[in-house]
């Protein structure tokens, strides 16, 4: 049995639909949900979003509601994307980052279909929490959503959903299978195709406009 660290944002609807499967994962004895603010990661590793890139972004919606009709997966576009996930993060935090409270607010965004910018919705969802707005901006919380973001990046994690089991990450919605065969003990795991997979030599590089 292992302890799993799991680092997401809301923003994501990558994120959503694994939060949905995370509960049917075999060999996890605990979940570690971690808030982490999307954005950051993409400054750090100097990366873009699938949402930044038109082409990609329309793909992304519709292989999302693909996967959420293939999953049996509640699913409903939002009123814009990207949106400012903070509020969520820090209320997720607030909260004490419990599996209940993250599929909550999970549910509030890509089930309901709202995002904090609607007030009515918010405020909505804050009585129903029992939480206040200065609740949410205290150090507390504002200090544990940035040492999410360094234990992150501390790790290697360089997007979101991105689980990490025995410093190894498996990053993204397309990786809950090879994560569920390492948790069950793959021998794939101990192999040389791994290996050389691990230790690919660099190339010839891209230049990137701009750049020397």
């Amino acid at each position: 049995m292992k302890q799993l660290d799991w680092y997401f944002d809301f923003i994501s609807p990558f994120a959503y639909l694994q939060s949905e499967m995370l509960p049917r994962l075999q060999g996890v004895e605990q979940i570690n949900y971690r808030p982490v603010l999307f954005a950051g990661l993409l400054n750090h590793w100097d990366n873009k979003g699938p949402a930044e890139i038109a082409p990609k972004r329309q793909w992304t919606f519709e292989h999302c509601a693909w996967l959420a009709h293939k999953h049996g997966i509640p699913l409903r576009m939002l009123p814009e994307h990207p949106f400012n996930p903070l509020p969520l993060l820090r209320l997720c935090l607030a909260l004490g980052s419990t599996e209940a409270a993250v599929h909550r607010l999970f549910r509030f965004v890509w089930r309901d279909g709202h995002i904090p910018a609607q007030t009515k919705h918010w405020q909505a969802l804050l009585d129903e929490l029992q939480v206040t707005p200065a609740m949410l901006d205290i150090a507390a919380v504002k200090d544990a959503l940035r040492r999410n973001g360094e234990l992150a990046i501390a790790a290697h994690v360089f997007g979101v959903p991105t689980a990490v089991v025995d410093d190894r990450c498996f990053w993204g919605l397309d990786g809950t299978d090879m994560l569920q065969a390492y948790l069950q003990g793959d021998a794939f795991f101990a192999s040389a195709e791994l290996a050389a997979a691990q230790t690919m030599p660099y190339g010839q590089q891209r230049k990137v406009a701009g750049r020397a």
